[in-house]
């Protein structure tokens, strides 16, 4: 049957050097319903509601924080080891059409943990929306995936095998959701060391989640802590935020002056 030959497109050759980059890393996964009542209630009252991308990202970074082990690479240059980076540095996926081809980019959020999450929203919507020539994160990865293959997998292999670059070039963790075209568990595939997706929220005010690691770096019970722990961070720090934003731009009341 006679077909017809296409070209590999930027954004897809990305995508096969990221599925080349995680083959070999021996994932596990951790499906769980979080309960978010608190958090709805919260984020139903903002001004401006933050998207769930955001919420997420600055979520598990603060649990990342309490967690060393959230924070842990496992690079094998110049011998196998653990890196514990001092901070998180979250990858978000984000899904742009470009020239009529749907695509997914990574944008690089540091240290959300420690930026308001209107901030860290604001990075994620201008990444959806923006030339890529203006997102320095899709600029980076791009430019590195125009070279030729010998030389793209050898900047794939120093990026991932030494702690310092890894953390520059392909962070802590990685979120990423199909919840925008409805319900269904997304069990994603990355280099690691962790990647969080979530579902829809739903009617009994639950959220599903997905939490894939590297079982070189951890076993299941601390990761089941950290699920937990996402969750009262969720309901707690996260929804406290959100009250203390529409707090501060509700107008004041306006009190009555006798004449």
């Amino acid at each position: 049957m006679r077909g017809t030959v296409r070209k590999i497109t930027l954004p897809r050759r990305l995508v096969a050097d990221l599925m080349h980059a995680s083959i070999r890393v021996p994932f596990v996964s951790l499906t769980r319903p979080l309960t978010i009542r608190g958090l709805l209630e919260a984020r139903g009252q903002a001004a401006q509601r933050p998207g769930w991308a955001a919420i997420f990202v600055k979520a598990f970074a603060l649990v990342a924080k309490e967690e060393p082990i959230l924070r842990t690479l496992y690079v094998k240059w110049p011998l196998p080891a653990f890196y514990e980076l001092p901070r998180s540095v979250a990858m978000v996926a984000i899904a742009r059409v470009e020239h009529g081809q749907d695509c997914v980019l990574p944008q690089k959020v540091a240290a959300p943990d420690e930026m308001p999450l209107a901030e860290v929203d604001a990075l994620i919507r201008h990444a959806k929306t923006a030339p890529i020539t203006e997102v320095p994160a899709f600029r980076k990865i791009l430019r590195t995936t125009r070279l030729p293959l010998p030389l793209r997998r050898l900047f794939w292999a120093i990026g991932l095998n030494f702690g310092r670059q890894r953390a520059n070039y392909f962070g802590s963790f990685g979120v990423t959701s199909v919840a925008a075209y409805g319900a269904g568990q997304l069990h994603a595939i990355s280099p690691g060391p962790f990647i969080l997706s979530y579902g829809v929220e739903k009617p009994d005010q639950t959220i599903d989640v997905v939490l894939r690691w590297d079982h070189r770096i951890s076993d299941a019970a601390p990761m089941a802590r950290a699920l937990n722990r996402l969750e009262q961070v969720l309901n707690g720090e996260i929804a406290a935020e959100l009250r203390a934003n529409r707090q501060q731009t509700e107008p004041k009341p306006v009190r009555a002056v006798a004449t």
